[in-house]
């Protein structure tokens, strides 16, 4: 990504130019290019700078935190109090690392040290727990996401067939013409490290096993509507309900796998409802499919799957990004296959990958929800191409 902005690339530089002392946090999934945009940003940064990374600190030296911060006050003070950007890399594998932040931000700011602080992070649960419970106030948080197909193409070329398989990983995009060093890659270098470094070794987890294997069957099931019950009777390992729905909320957080709860009224039904399982980039789909790229897309059943989930990665990294809910609805027979809800505002979606061309479920929603927009996209409606270059927003 040497040459390559992400489209909110500006928008956190700018931030950074700014007056407000803010610390900017960043997150997001693993691999998906959070270090290199920071290492962009410190290239054209004009005064003194420092980056760090907690990957290889232990979890409980809070010190060498407060050493690193140190060594920026340090600098400031030789530079005629110019901006200085100080930039820590995998902040959450730092136990009570917010609480160390917050006594040192609020010491600058007493201070007045022009000191502007980057906080990345790859786990969004423990990022979040730490903003809420010490740093109110103090920080603006981005969410950066999977890469959606426009900079994709942008950047590499990708065709929409190919994003729609391979997904949206930047290191993974030159592998694309050898789908079995691409496969090698995504196991080995991606699934694996984001579930042993950003769930297992920051998380408690008495069922390592049971979790990795609802991860494979979720992702493997990607688009599609199951209930924790069922899928118990499917993983070889004794576990419940509650155990599978915290192990999915943990995968979620990592930008792996999430569940998408069904839209009601009534939050307490919505909650109780089977989720919806739902990748966060459709890599994570195709590298667990005993299918290779050209039987798929020679397939049209089979296609459609990829599809609809390919849709799916689109509006739930543009929901973390942005300020709207996605859901699922679903009533007997009938169901629609997206949600959106935004301040009361409600858009219906419909993603057709055949030829039919009869949508009962979209209609009953309608009755339902009679202000609801409703829309359709693949083989008919919004042209899918177009569907995954628009910012969902605009759909309200």
């Amino acid at each position: 990504m040497a040459s390559i902005e992400r489209r909110i690339y500006s928008k956190i530089k700018n931030q950074l130019l700014a007056k407000e002392k803010l610390i900017q946090v960043l997150v997001g999934p693993r691999q998906i290019g959070k270090t290199t945009m920071v290492q962009q940003i410190l290239a054209e940064w004009p005064g003194p700078k420092i980056f760090v990374t907690a990957d290889a600190v232990a979890s409980t030296d809070v010190q060498w935190l407060e050493q690193q911060w140190n060594t920026a006050r340090s600098e400031i003070s030789k530079t005629e109090n110019q901006q200085f950007l100080l930039v820590i890399d995998e902040i959450q594998k730092i136990g009570n690392w917010s609480e160390m932040v917050k006594k040192l931000w609020d010491e600058d700011v007493i201070r007045n040290l022009p000191l502007k602080v980057i906080l990345l992070g790859s786990s969004r649960l423990l990022i979040q727990q730490g903003l809420t419970e010490s740093l109110a106030g103090r920080f603006e948080r981005t969410y950066l996401g999977h890469w959606s197909y426009p900079e994709m193409q942008e950047a590499f070329g990708v065709t929409l067939e190919q994003f729609i398989w391979f997904g949206g990983y930047p290191g993974a995009a030159q592998l694309m013409e050898n789908e079995e060093r691409w496969r090698r890659y995504m196991n080995d270098s991606l699934l694996e490290t984001s579930i042993s470094k950003d769930v297992l070794m920051l998380t408690q987890i008495s069922k390592p096993a049971l979790m990795r294997r609802l991860f494979e069957l979720g992702s493997r099931y990607s688009g599609q509507i199951l209930s924790f019950t069922k899928i118990l009777g499917q993983l070889a390992d004794a576990g419940n309900t509650v155990t599978l729905s915290r192990y999915l909320e943990m995968l979620d957080t990592a930008g792996l796998l999430g569940g998408i709860e069904k839209f009601s009224p009534d939050m307490a039904r919505q909650r109780a409802s089977s989720p919806k399982f739902q990748v966060h980039n459709n890599a994570m789909l195709s590298v667990l499919s005993p299918l290779t790229f050209e039987e798929c897309r020679t397939n049209p059943k089979e296609w459609g799957r990829w599809v609809e989930s390919a849709v799916g990665v689109h509006l739930l990294n543009q929901s973390l990004e942005q300020d709207f809910k996605l859901y699922y609805w679903r009533e007997r027979n009938e169901e629609v296959d997206f949600v959106m809800e935004h301040r009361g505002k409600i858009v219906a979606i419909e993603v057709k990958s055949g030829a039919e061309k009869a949508m009962p479920g979209l209609k009953k929603f309608k009755d339902k929800y009679p202000s609801t927009k409703l829309y359709a996209t693949g083989s008919s409606g919004i042209p899918l191409e177009t569907f995954l270059n628009l910012n969902p927003m605009e759909l309200f």
